[in-house]
């Protein structure tokens, strides 16, 4: 060890003399910001195996595109379940963060980050933003943003639709579409980027703003062909040309480390030839990868169509401000309450329809907004009632269902106070179903109708789907 140490003091000082000789000393330099952080993508996710979703895509990116790729998780993954062992809750996070990083060592991706958001199960994002504590994960993301410099970033779909609907995936992206227009607007977070300080300060950062130049979102959503033609489009199937394999093949080696998620589905396929591999990802049910893979447009500061390359565009400037003008005048405009009262859904709805408005993306959704739940548990509809100029309101709603559900609360007459909006919740029991039944279940469609002193106001629409097993509500 001492050896090690005097060979170490006898280089320092043979490199430190070298620069000298090869520095004007009289000038001092001026340290830029660590390139070892610098990323062209920045994937956010919520746990640990959500990089999965876009892999095949990130393998493209990495390995023939030559651009380097990091991830943040905005969970460790500690309510998840465990099928491979037997440990749960904060041990199953740690061995779930593990996983994560080496799933990433796979890529050669090892600028990986975990904020402090608390892994949440529901299909609420509102429920998820609460427990992981808005603010300070939307901060830690900005700084991994500012410290990263992406150029591009890419996220769960905020958003509600059929399929896992996992209310962190959408909190994933919510905090990222946040940060992406943040992170380049010096008033966010002022003391990450006040400037030079001295040497030895401990709560101020010198970061710089930083604005990203494009946001794309992927989604959990069962049907994945109504995004078509959202986003560019990429084969999972096509060979790459330095690993020659195909790029779900690459995708689902990095997947193998995940086996508290998916021990028997990985034991499995990494058994199988590659004939048999091929079949089974020619298979759309059996496939883990829809081919092809669509990534779906948020939005850019720089040149290029929403179905071009993800890379399109990028060696431009940014040509706009991270808060837009289209976000900032529908945020600040003054709207007179309707003359007539006005009826719609609450919750998540409600939130999505402000937070597209204010973050200027146009993203796609359901003709009719859906959802799945479990069967025979109480599922709930918020309504919100916007009233005539904060006038008191006498409100009666009345509910359509299928055959076997039933309204427990929230139907018939109401008295609303004087207020511009009044929020209400509708409970309905659903049905228990056997295996069979599950098996011909389509999805039926709900239908709240509201009225005020006899006169009509509106209807809430609303697709439900029954399932063996879904999420909380």
């Amino acid at each position: 060890m001492k050896r090690f140490k005097v060979a170490a003091t006898q280089l320092f000082l043979l490199l430190a003399s070298g620069m000298a000789l090869g520095q004007n000393t009289g000038v001092p330099v001026v340290k830029g910001p660590d390139d070892r952080m610098k990323a062209d993508i920045l994937v956010v996710v919520a746990h640990p195996d959500d990089e999965g979703g876009v892999t095949p895509y990130l393998a493209r990116a990495i390995y023939d595109q030559h651009k380097k790729v990091a991830v943040v998780f905005a969970t460790r993954g500690g309510s998840g379940g465990n099928d491979y062992t037997r440990e749960h809750g904060p041990a199953l996070a740690d061995i779930r963060e593990h996983e994560a990083l080496q799933a990433c060592a796979k890529f050669g991706i090892t600028n990986v980050w975990f904020l402090s958001g608390k892994d949440t199960a529901s299909q609420n994002v509102l429920n998820s933003l609460a427990n992981w504590g808005h603010g300070a994960n939307l901060e830690e993301l900005v700084r991994i943003v500012r410290l990263t410099r992406p150029e591009v970033i890419i996220t769960w779909l905020p958003g509600v639709f059929i399929g896992e609907n996992h209310g962190d995936h959408q909190a994933a992206g919510v905090l990222a579409t946040e940060a992406f227009d943040l992170a380049g607007e010096p008033t966010a977070f002022p003391a990450q980027v006040a400037g030079a300080t001295k040497r030895l300060e401990v709560y101020l950062e010198n970061l710089t703003p930083w604005q990203p130049k494009k946001l794309y979102f992927f989604s959990d959503a069962d049907d994945q062909k109504q995004f078509d033609g959202t986003g560019p489009a990429y084969s999972v199937k096509e060979i790459s040309p330095s690993q020659k394999k195909p790029y779900w093949r690459l995708a689902l080696d990095a997947a193998t480390p995940h086996l508290t998620q998916f021990p028997e589905e990985i034991h499995q396929m990494t058994a199988m030839s590659d004939e048999q591999l091929n079949k089974l990802m020619d298979d759309p049910q059996h496939a883990w990868w829809s081919e092809p893979m669509t990534l779906i447009f948020g939005k850019s500061w720089v040149e290029g169509t929403p179905t071009g390359d993800v890379l399109q565009g990028l060696t431009s400037k940014p040509q706009m401000s991270a808060t837009t003008e289209c976000g900032r005048e529908k945020f600040t405009e003054h709207v007179d309450p309707p003359p007539v009262a006005r009826v719609t859904l609450g919750g998540s709805w409600s939130f999505y329809e402000r937070f597209y408005s204010r973050h200027c993306v146009r993203l796609p959704e359901p003709k009719t907004p859906e959802i799945a739940v479990k069967a025979g548990t109480t599922f709930y509809i918020a309504l919100g009632v916007v009233h005539t100029y904060g006038k008191p309101l006498e409100l009666k709603t009345e509910i359509k269902l299928p055959s076997g559900w039933t309204v427990t609360k929230g139907e018939g007459n109401f008295h609303l106070p004087e207020e511009d909006r009044t929020d209400l919740m509708v409970e309905i029991a659903t049905p228990e179903l056997g295996k069979e039944e599950m098996k011909t279940l389509s999805v039926q469609e709900l239908v709240v109708r509201v009225s005020s002193d006899g006169k009509y106001i509106g209807d809430v629409r609303l697709k439900v789907l029954l399932k063996s097993s879904a999420l909380a509500q």
